[in-house]
This record gives structure tokens, sequence and C-alpha cells, in this order.
């Protein structure tokens, strides 16, 4: 449609009453059904669920003459509803986009770190992760902590 028929028509849409442009939707629904080229099949169903929901809300309550007001104001209601939905649905995808990208970046820390003393060049010798003795010759390093130095207690819980 070219734009200055349809700069016409909604200034036509803008006077009429609710009553009028539903019948005037309706029309246009009529024409189309008559007229318009066929759709592919899966073209009716496509779009957010949500939106065809509230549009069959839309088209029994219009079928069963419920008046212009109370569709208007039941619509409005329902198009809130979905705009929060929608909203909420977001919120959830974006949380599970990056809840996905943390662990890929965890699984690609443990797969770098797991390949690394595998590398060349690493030093010579075992390491105390593997049993054997450390390259610098001393003792491996008590559990839970660095090895002690000369003259420190051995309980770590005392200040040096």
């Amino acid at each position: 449609m070219n734009p200055y028929l349809r700069d016409k028509l909604v200034q036509k849409l803008e006077t009429m009453a609710d009553e009028r442009g539903y019948q005037l939707l309706d029309y246009a629904e009529f024409l189309e059904s008559k007229y318009a080229e066929r759709q592919p099949a899966g073209a009716a169903t496509a779009g957010n669920p949500l939106s065809r929901f509230a549009d069959a809300v839309e088209e029994k309550l219009r079928a069963g003459r419920v008046s212009a007001s109370t569709i208007a104001e039941t619509m409005n209601l329902m198009n809130k509803a979905v705009g929060v939905l929608n909203g909420a649905a977001a919120a959830g995808k974006s949380v599970a986009s990056d809840l996905m990208s943390a662990t890929s970046r965890v699984v690609d820390a443990a797969a770098a770190a797991a390949a690394a003393p595998a590398t060349p060049g690493s030093t010579g010798g075992t390491t105390a992760a593997t049993g054997g003795a450390s390259p610098s010759g001393g003792s491996p390093p008590p559990a839970g902590g660095a090895p002690p130095t000369s003259g420190s207690s051995a309980d770590p819980s005392t200040p040096r």
C-alpha cells in the first residue's frame, strides 16, 4: 500500500469510535480472506505464541458480540501482560546465556590447565603431584599450604 493511501486511512480511523473500528477490521479481514494471496502453511502460525493467544482472545470476544470498550480494555490488559511475560522470557534467556558462557569459560580453563603439564618445554623430573621429588630436590610441600621456611613453626595458624 502506498504511503499516501495509508495516511488517509489512518486519518479516517483516528476519528472513528471503537465500534466502527472493529467493523472496519472485520471488513478488512473479509477482504483479506477473499482476495489475498495464499500464505505458506507456516506463515499463519509464525510469531510470538503470547501474541497469537491475545489475537485469539480478541477474535473470540468479537465473535461473542462483546462491546468494543470491553474488548479494548481486555486487549490493553492482555498487551501489558504479554509485555511483562516477554520481559521475563528475555531475562530468562539472558541468564541462560550467561550460564552457558561461564560454563564454557570454566571448561576452557580446565582444558588449558590439563594440557599445560604435557606441553613441551616443561621442567624435567616429577612433581609432588605425581608422587616423586620436586625439581628443586627438597621435600614436597605439605598438603594445604606452602612449605615451611626455616625458623618458622609447623603450625600454620600461628603468626609469623
